[in-house]
């Protein structure tokens, strides 16, 4: 399958999901995600922070925060949440059309925007059709990369067999279901494994539980 051009979908996907979040209360900002400890205006906050970063700014705010992820991200969350949920929202519309980024991979942003958009739009109800080949992608690069996400760890020893596309990786116990759910129990999203069947669903879930929360991209 030829590769998806990243930044036309990552730049499409962040307007998406601009425009659902146009339609949000204020109570749904504060509301929990998907990512453990981070409410939906902070995923937001996050992936604006992001999308603002380069690879010189990321070492030196890594340095900065003592060489603590966690407290990188939670310093850029602060910074760019804004008084409201309006100022959270209208800085992250700043950032829709950048190619910004942390060192590593285009991929790596493909995934940021695909996953955070589920972080927030699953807990709030809110449907998304995501381009199947572009998920595709993400789940060929998070289950053969074991980078802050720790995908192939989680999968080591399963087949994953998407029923909505022809992708397949691995062997041994299946895991099967949407593409997307694929992705998000790849990055220990586990409210996603309701979505998947097979006889490998109960080793995936088993690696999820006790282990730490949802890496933050």
């Amino acid at each position: 399958m030829p590769k998806t051009d990243v930044w036309p979908v990552v730049h499409a996907e962040r307007k998406a999901l601009a425009a659902d979040l146009h339609g949000l209360r204020d109570d749904q900002w504060d509301q929990p995600s998907l990512c453990t400890g981070w409410s939906v205006r902070d995923v937001v906050a996050h992936m604006t922070a992001t999308a603002q970063m380069s690879g010189p700014r990321f070492f030196g705010k890594m340095i900065g925060a003592g060489f603590s992820l966690a407290r990188l991200q939670a310093r850029d969350i602060a910074r760019v949440r804004g008084a409201t949920p309006a100022d959270t929202l209208a800085a992250f519309e700043r950032q829709v059309e950048t190619t910004g980024g942390p060192p590593g991979p285009a991929d790596t942003m493909l995934g940021e925007t695909i996953v955070h958009s589920e972080d927030i739009r699953r807990p709030l109800g809110i449907a998304h059709d995501d381009p199947l080949d572009a998920v595709a992608q993400v789940a060929d690069f998070y289950a053969s990369s074991n980078l802050i996400i720790g995908g192939k760890r989680r999968v080591a020893g399963l087949q994953l067999r998407a029923t909505d596309s022809e992708w397949v990786h691995g062997d041994g116990p299946t895991v099967s279901g949407p593409i997307l759910a694929i992705v998000l129990a790849m990055t220990g999203r586990a409210p996603a494994l309701d979505q998947l069947d097979g006889d490998g669903v109960a080793q995936l879930r088993s690696r999820m539980n006790g282990a730490t929360p949802p890496t933050r991209s």
